[in-house]
């Protein structure tokens, strides 16, 4: 089986973001990048279905550019056995539609059996990429997985709703966007990261269809206001809850 997992590169959920000077931007200097957490975990899975098959392939495939290439190069150390990056002035900038069909031209070349993603990417939130895709490729699309099976050709993942759990099931070939607990990812070890530099990654130039997102502005959130203290004792109790009611409206 010709396993696909699309991944993104992200800055570190620990970074300190800093705006550019343009206003537009985030300036890259004391930024961390790494491969977006639920990409991880679709990682993962494809390595785990590949070894209990016996047999297979899992290609990593993102759009970027070129400083992408470490986080893919990480997904090889876990054991993917090729890469292929597109390579885009500004994927910042591109939008879930115009990613998905760059994606998608890809998938179709590679003549994948599966395609795995994560469930979102924490940087831009937009929930949109895994399904898309699906649509353009007229693929099923499997989304937020807690578990998956595949037997028989047919992917069977169990996710969670509100009040339960639901099980769904889709023909191969198809996309699966992975949730937090399907697994967990393994760490690569010194083994897997000299080999990564050896196996393959091939990179294409692309150029997307649509002209992608504009960022007219980037500013912090206000600060939070400063703390106050409203008495001592048992006496300050009423006006501490007069205070919740009537100004911050919590209770």
């Amino acid at each position: 089986m010709k396993i696909v997992v699309c991944v993104k590169q992200v800055p570190d959920t620990e970074t300190k973001v800093v705006i550019g000077g343009d206003g537009l931007s985030i300036d890259p200097a004391e930024v961390k990048y790494v491969m977006n957490p639920y990409d991880e975990f679709a990682v993962e899975e494809a390595l785990k279905l590949k070894e209990a098959a016996g047999e297979g392939e899992v290609i990593v495939l993102t759009l970027g550019g070129e400083e992408a290439q470490p986080v893919m190069r990480t997904a090889m150390a876990m054991g993917a056995d090729s890469g292929v990056l597109l390579k885009v002035e500004n994927a910042a900038l591109a939008d879930g539609l115009s990613i998905a069909k760059a994606l998608a031209d890809e998938v179709k070349t590679i003549e994948a059996d599966l395609v795995l993603t994560g469930k979102i990417a924490i940087d831009g939130y937009g929930y949109q990429v895994a399904s898309i895709l699906g649509e353009v490729l007229d693929f099923p699309v499997l989304s937020t997985a807690k578990s998956l099976e595949i037997n028989d050709g047919v992917a069977t993942i169990q996710r969670d709703i509100e009040g339960g759990k639901e099980t769904v099931t889709a023909k191969l070939p198809c996309v699966i966007s992975a949730e937090k607990g399907l697994n967990d990812p393994r760490y690569p070890a010194l083994k897997g990261i000299m080999q990564a530099k050896r196996k393959p990654l091939e990179i294409k130039d692309v150029s997307l269809e649509d002209e992608g997102i504009e960022i007219l502005e980037m500013s912090y959130p206000p600060k939070k206001p400063d703390g106050r203290i409203v008495g001592e004792g048992p006496e300050a109790a009423a006006e501490l809850v007069k205070l919740l009611r009537d100004e911050a409206q919590v209770i």
